[in-house]
């Protein structure tokens, strides 16, 4: 009987597998170039990486709501991180103030599953009141930014497949 369930539990869960599943893939522009990627207490490569992988992870799970075959690629042009680093005793620290928000600079495009072109331009994304906003859930590494992408991604890039 356990092992008629197990069945039955792995069809219907299977049967309810969402038709979402596009992909992203981001690539960088030059690190030293970007207006504040500045690392506090954490070596400059290191602190980059980190930033990478975060921001791809990011862009990644956002495309698992497009369509099975949609494809969204990604150029981060320029970054520049909520806050300022700033000297705090012996060491720096990243210190986050209103002055001080979060732009983020790529271009994109968005092809469906048949390679043809759905969408494609430049994003140009700052939040001046990024303080002011309810924060959702945990606090997490890069937070502002992940959400000033995530609007855009709401707001902006879904429309536009829903309406395709």
């Amino acid at each position: 009987m356990k092992l008629v369930n197990v069945l039955l539990f792995s069809v219907v869960s299977m049967s309810s597998v969402s038709a979402f599943a596009g992909e992203a893939s981001v690539t960088y522009g030059k690190f030293n170039d970007f207006t504040d990627v500045r690392a506090s207490n954490e070596t400059r490569g290191g602190y980059h990486k980190r930033i990478e992988k975060q921001f791809t992870k990011h862009f990644q799970k956002l495309a698992e709501q497009l369509p099975e075959g949609y494809k969204l690629g990604v150029t981060v042009n320029d970054i520049d991180l909520a806050g300022d680093v700033r000297f705090g005793g012996a060491n720096e620290i990243r210190v986050v103030k209103p002055i001080y928000f979060p732009k983020i600079k790529f271009s994109y495009a968005l092809t469906d599953a048949n390679g043809k072109v759905v969408d494609k331009g430049e994003a140009e994304l700052k939040d001046m009141g990024f303080m002011d906003k309810i924060r959702r859930g945990r606090e997490e590494e890069f937070m502002h930014e992940k959400r000033l992408i995530t609007e855009w991604f709401e707001n902006e890039l879904l429309p536009i497949v829903n309406a395709h």
